[in-house]
């Protein structure tokens, strides 16, 4: 299970940068001037994980393989963008590709680096990128609700109650609210943003663009953004990408060094996937071996069966049981043999709910 990370914003606000200091590759030009990005820059990056070290050093594998993240960097986006203005139509359906959003926000002061609007202003920013999600979701759904009227009109099967749902979520958008916002999230409803993929549907990350000085004390911008995102019940996360991007020469080991020495505990890019992972509902099960230590991504809440299904469909179909050890369990008694003396090897069944952390290995007929 891949997870895919849409990085938007107003033009010059940063998601260049920001894409290169997240995927810690010079893969994305940055410049002074709007538009400086037009394809999608996409990378696939790894995602942090302490664990799968602590793991290795108990089994030695061959080699380490993590779980994958991927970053979708999208030209900036313009008012009027859901009309096409500023190649907007084309950067729109981008977006409907990827699972959320890391909407990268301005909350600095430099005369040398324009702003499109003129000024700093971070929840103006971010309404005006909203707004346009809206009216692209409003313009699709319209498409979708004049379908599902000829359907009712020949009285096909839900084509009736479909439509109510549709129309009634069309009412929303007008009203400038975002379809997560939408009080009545049932069946039809889920249906429908899975087939639409309504941009305002998605899950939303605001990042806070600083400045260094700004990294632990919030300024003001950043206190605004955050008091408007509590209303909106999406989450901040305050990155300096300048000087994240200076970090892609270092090493590990260096990084955490320059992070402490500006006291922050954790990288831009590992917080970003902290906080997408809690918001999709992902957790991280564990397979160890002497060929490989590997991470595996699915939904909290999964059975094993249907979490087997990421390493292969064979493994869902002939299912017999998994043998599960907790994460604590394996450090603590250094390894599968000394977890099973020990009695913490578990036998589980169909019905068993992986935990974030299992050490799984599947039984099952071919």
């Amino acid at each position: 299970m891949s997870l895919s990370v849409g990085i938007v914003g107003l033009p010059n606000v940063g998601k260049s940068t920001t894409f290169n200091a997240l995927t810690r590759a010079q893969n994305a030009e940055s410049a002074n001037y709007p538009f400086c990005t037009i394809e999608p820059n996409k990378a696939v990056v790894p995602v942090p994980d302490h664990r799968l070290k602590e793991l290795a050093k108990i089994v030695n594998p061959q080699k380490i393989i993590r779980s994958n993240i991927e970053f979708v960097d999208i030209a900036g986006l313009v008012a009027g963008a859901s009309k096409g203005e500023g190649l907007g139509n084309k950067f729109l359906s981008n977006i409907r590709e990827t699972e959320m959003i890391l909407h990268i926000v301005r909350c600095f002061d430099d005369e040398n680096i324009t702003h499109v609007a003129g000024n700093v202003d971070p929840v103006r920013d971010v309404q005006i990128i909203e707004t346009e999600l809206i009216l692209a979701d409003i313009e699709q759904l319209s498409k979708k609700i004049e379908k599902l009227a000829k359907s009712a009109k020949a009285n096909e099967k839900g084509a009736k109650e479909n439509l109510a749902l549709a129309n009634e979520l069309l009412e929303h958008l007008n009203q400038n609210n975002s379809a997560s916002s939408f009080p009545n999230k049932n069946e039809v409803y889920q249906a429908l943003i899975k087939e639409l993929r309504l941009l305002s549907a998605k899950e939303v990350i605001y990042g806070a663009n600083v400045d260094e000085n700004s990294l632990l004390e919030d300024n003001d911008f950043v206190k605004d953004l955050k008091e408007f995102a509590t209303k909106c019940g999406h989450e901040v996360i305050k990155l300096c990408s300048k000087i994240e991007e200076e970090m892609i020469a270092l090493s590990d080991e260096e990084n955490h060094e320059f992070l402490k020495s500006l006291g922050i505990e954790s990288s831009g890019l590992e917080v970003v996937i902290r906080t997408a992972f809690s918001k999709l509902n992902l957790i991280s099960y564990f397979t160890a071996g002497q060929i490989e230590v590997r991470s595996w991504t699915i939904q909290r809440g999964w059975k094993a069966p249907k979490a087997a299904s990421v390493i292969h469909n064979d493994f869902e179909k002939g299912f017999i049981k998994a043998e599960v050890i907790s994460y604590e369990d394996y450090i603590t008694y250094k390894g599968e043999s000394g977890a099973k003396e020990a009695g913490k090897l578990r036998l589980e069944g169909k019905d068993y709910i992986v935990q974030d952390g299992d050490v799984m290995h599947f039984r099952f007929n071919v």
